[in-house]
């Protein structure tokens, strides 16, 4: 199949220029869900006008907040301390301090396609990129593969040019999340090291994000007492005010200089070529990304949000993606962090004083329910080197209630484990009894067949947040807001578990022998459910822990 023929760059003697200080390309959505692009210094002036951002994915938005929060600390507009923190939340401070720092900073500093420096980009790769750029599909984490996914790299070929803005947003995604593999260039010029791509600072763990009610309220919630404020941070690999590796020989990981350099670590060298599009508006037709800075971070100080979960093997480390339990099974984890006294943002988060929200005069009152903030939880999924999909979740959170939050989620998941257990006991009696002269290497097959748990498991989550969403509606002013929630929430989910068993049972045909493996299924069922070993919420009664 023959290449498209690549897209003609910005003729000789032209130069494109694209500053996103000034330029729309930030997503966001209003406080009225209007839905529009924003430049850099409108974000920081209407932060608190725009109730969230409106990104392609997960990890773009996480990585959008991650320069947001990275031009904060630049521009010192971040609070000095953990009390001081708490008067930036209390009292809403603007945040438009960033917006006047970034128009006084050098528009070289800040063009995305400037010939030696470009912003967030790497100019070093100008040759290779002659000789080995691709389509802008390398770019893109959800379209790039791992590159092996086609054999021959035609989807990396294919004429698919973005608009500037949306390859600035999935520039700073790669720099955050890019997975770890081979760079698709020789390393001739550069070194050889430049073809081996690190995984990112965020790849590999799960990113906690505290969300407000507002874009500026969340970059607020997230700011913190940082290292260095005012110090730069890193708009091109050859400006940098720290000499950037060279790719000779394998990199040392480096500790940050300043959290501004954290949060805009050019953890990829990346670079762009410009194109016009067919109205006249610029793009970025090729690509072409290698390996970039490593950093040595020290999780007290650099992994602030990070809840450590202990492996099969007993190490203790962030918390992953995982492809066999969803996030919200996880959840408790975020609300133990809150609740046991850990430093950094939970310790933040727990400080803040309970309070309800004010309900204006003659409002309904269960219009003004519903929790203040949320813990969101972002993956990026991998299989080795190819990206599989990105896992997020949202939890509410309101000051006061980490305690009852945590019994909750935690009671909420141990039921939820305990009914998926049971199902697959009954999944087993079913086919020993239905096929009873089933080889071994057919079992696992026969079993699955009759497993409701691949149903059960998502049906879960809903009532799941609900649950949560209950608790907080009753508030830290009830002694004990979960207990009647939770026996709620064990009748709705043993009814749930009950309708997927049977409707699975009764694809088993017609027969006495299909009949006993039913009804034998359905007792283990019902004698699980109702024992003195199951959870007490499924028994209609409260647990004492």
């Amino acid at each position: 199949m023959d290449v498209p023929e690549a897209r003609p760059p910005i003729p000789a003697g032209q130069r494109a220029s694209w500053d996103p200080r000034s330029q729309p390309c930030i997503p966001a959505v209003d406080l009225d869900g209007a839905t529009a692009h924003h430049s850099l210094r409108e974000v920081f002036n209407r932060a608190d006008d725009l109730a969230a951002l409106d990104c392609t994915s997960p990890g773009e938005t996480v990585a959008v907040i991650e320069y947001l929060l990275a031009i904060c600390f630049a521009s010192g507009t971040c609070p000095s301390s953990d009390d001081d923190w708490n008067a930036w939340i209390l009292g809403q401070i603007p945040l438009a301090p960033a917006a006047v720092w970034l128009l006084k900073q050098p528009a070289d500093s800040w063009d995305l396609f400037h010939p030696t420096h470009p912003l967030a980009q790497n100019s070093d790769l100008s040759e290779d990129l002659r000789k080995s750029g691709t389509g802008t599909a390398q770019l893109v984490i959800e379209h790039s593969g791992d590159y092996n996914q086609h054999f021959d790299h035609h989807h990396l070929e294919r004429d698919n040019p973005l608009p500037a803005a949306d390859a600035f947003r999935a520039t700073l995604t790669q720099h955050v999340y890019g997975p770890y593999g081979r760079a698709r260039m020789s390393g001739g010029k550069l070194g050889a090291k430049v073809t081996n791509l690190a995984a990112g600072r965020l790849t590999g763990r799960i990113r906690v994000v505290a969300l407000g009610e507002t874009l500026g309220e969340t970059l607020r919630l997230n700011l913190y007492p940082p290292d260095g404020p005012g110090k730069p941070l890193n708009t091109s690999w050859t400006t940098s005010v720290l000499e950037q590796r060279r790719f000779e020989e394998k990199r040392k990981p480096r500790a940050p200089r300043s959290s501004a350099d954290l949060h805009s670590v050019l953890g990829r060298s990346v670079l762009l070529r410009p194109a016009r599009g067919p109205h006249g508006q610029l793009m970025v037709d090729r690509v072409l990304i290698g390996a970039g800075e490593v950093l040595d971070l020290d999780p007290a100080r650099h992994l602030q949000d990070a809840v450590y979960s202990t492996t099969t093997n007993g190490v203790s480390k962030p918390l992953w993606p995982s492809p066999s339990r969803a996030l919200w099974q996880q959840a408790h984890a975020l609300y133990g962090a809150v609740n046991d006294g850990r430093g950094g943002m939970y310790a933040r988060l727990r400080s803040l004083l309970p309070y309800r929200r004010p309900e204006p005069e003659g409002a309904d009152t269960e219009t003004q329910q519903g929790a203040p903030y949320h813990l969101w939880a972002v993956g990026l999924l991998t299989n080795k080197t190819l990206p599989v999909i990105w896992t997020h979740g949202a939890y509410p959170y309101a000051p006061g209630m980490a305690a009852h939050l945590y019994r909750a989620s935690r009671r909420g998941s141990d039921i939820a484990e305990y009914l998926a257990r049971t199902l697959k006991n009954a999944a087993i009696v079913a086919a020993e009894t239905a096929f009873p002269a089933m080889r071994a290497a057919d079992e696992a097959g026969q079993v699955a067949r009759l497993d409701a748990r691949y149903d059960f498991w998502p049906a879960a989550e809903d009532p799941f947040l609900k649950l949560l969403d209950a608790v907080i509606d009753r508030g830290f002013e009830d002694n004990d807001p979960v207990s009647a929630p939770l026996v709620a929430y064990a009748l709705q989910l043993m009814i749930t578990a009950r309708t997927r068993l049977l409707q699975l049972l009764d694809t088993l045909p017609p027969g006495d022998r299909y009949n006993r493996a039913r009804s034998r299924a359905v007792r283990l069922f019902e004698e699980a459910v109702y024992s003195d070993r199951a959870p007490a919420e499924l028994r209609g009664e409260t647990a004492l822990d």
